[in-house]
Parts: C-alpha cells; structure tokens; sequence
C-alpha cells in the first residue's frame, strides 16, 4: 500500500518528551495510494477469470466433454474386423525338397530347410495390413510359389532352371 508521510508538529508542553516527538512524522493511508498499487494484479485475476469462463462456455457449445475417466463398455467389446486367411503354397515335382524363407504376418523372418514339396501354410489374422513375402529354391528343375489372401491368389510365379528358385510377393493384403 502507498503511504503517504505529511508533516505534522506536536505541541508538547511536558518537559519530559523527548525533543524528537516535533519532529516526527505521522503516516497517513490512502485509499487511492493503495489502489494505484494493487490496480495491475487484480486486472489480471479478473482477465484469467473470464478467460477460464469463457474456454468452460465453449468446451460445452462445442461438444468437447472430458470422459475419460469413464470405461466404455463399447470400446472394450471390440470384435475382430475383416479376418484375413493367407496361405503360402510352394509347389514343384513329386520327391522335390526345397529351402524355404518367409516374413510370417508379424513380418518376422522365417526359414524351413529341406521340406518335400508341395508344402503349405495357412495363417489367419485381423491385422489391418499384412505384408508377405515367399522365397524358395528347390533341388529340381521346377518350383513354383503361391500366396492366396482371402481365396484370391495374389502373387504366383513359377520358375523353370538347374535348382530352380521363386519368390512370391504381396506387400499389402
């Protein structure tokens, strides 16, 4: 608060008062003084509180409602959307072994050796996107690969050399 100091003398006729107590000044507050020094702080609490009312006013007009300690049954309910069914085929002539490496639907690295063809493997998944991907060689002049998403064949090659080897490729099913 803002004093404000005005000289005033004292008449002092006791012999025993101090000389100092003419001196002395007596303080006096003032109602503006004090005003004109607390006049920012309280502007500023009264802006923050109409800020704050009005961000509450129009979270409601604008729908936004803070649910989230809330559990909905709904979301937690949630049943498996369009299952995929992938097969991967490696096929080729009867008594024919084959090295075979595959990204399984986690897109991990797999690797069989030394399978007798044909040789199969079906997966079902509800990822949203699988990528796979086939790769094979076998000991004969033959192999041919396959992959099927959903009974449709997506990728199929077939390749005809000494040891042959294929690769099958989806990149998004």
């Amino acid at each position: 608060m803002t004093l404000t100091e005005q000289p005033r003398t004292v008449d002092v006729h006791d012999d025993d008062a101090p000389a100092k107590v003419a001196d002395r000044k007596v303080k006096r507050i003032s109602v503006f003084g004090a005003l004109r020094r607390v006049w920012l702080p309280l502007v500023i609490v009264a802006v923050v509180a109409v800020a704050g009312f009005c961000v509450h006013r129009l979270q409601g007009v604008f729908g936004v409602h803070d649910d989230g300690s809330r559990s909905n049954s709904a979301a937690e309910d949630i049943k498996p959307f369009n299952p995929k069914h992938v097969v991967y085929e490696v096929f080729g002539p009867p008594g024919t072994m084959a090295n075979i490496n595959y990204l399984d639907i986690k897109a991990q690295p797999q690797q069989v050796d030394n399978v007798p063809l044909p040789w199969t493997l079906s997966v079902t998944t509800t990822l949203p996107s699988v990528s796979v991907n086939l790769v094979a060689q076998g000991d004969s002049d033959s192999i041919g690969c396959r992959i099927t998403v959903n009974d449709v064949v997506k990728d199929e090659r077939t390749a005809n050399e000494v040891n042959a080897q294929t690769f099958c490729l989806v990149k998004s099913a």
